[in-house]
């Protein structure tokens, strides 16, 4: 079992910047991929980023590529999820998320992690 708990939202002006981090514990590995997902009202889920520590490689939506960097600290066990110039459309719940098969690949389909945070909101007003 991995247990996620994300924090770091909040409300943030258009532009601003906003740091989310996701700590893990239980039966973590740096070979999990790791990744960050989040939902808008009345939209459905969609993959933001992924890092695969393990071999050092990332995605990123087009979306938010260029704004969002994604980062893990192992040995802290601690996503990370920098999110600058942001927009409104940034406004959602987000969500981290751990892929304990599948080695290295870092799907953009929910349905492959097997672990989920709670969610931390975020707001980014115009």
């Amino acid at each position: 079992q991995v247990q996620l708990v994300e924090s770091g939202g909040g409300l943030v002006q258009a532009g601003g910047s906003l740091r989310l981090s996701c700590a893990a514990s239980g039966r973590t590995s740096s070979s999990y991929v790791m990744g960050w997902f989040r939902q808008a009202p009345g939209k459905e889920r969609e993959f933001v980023a992924g890092i695969w520590s393990y071999g050092v490689s990332t995605s990123y939506a087009d979306s938010v590529k260029g704004r969002f960097t994604i980062s893990r600290d192992v040995g802290k066990n601690t996503l990370y999820l920098q999110m600058n110039s942001l927009k409104p459309e940034d406004t959602a719940v987000y969500y981290c998320a751990a892929r304990t098969q599948g080695w290295g690949a870092i799907s953009r389909d929910g349905n492959d992690y097997a672990y989920w945070g709670q969610g931390t909101q975020v707001t980014v007003s115009s």
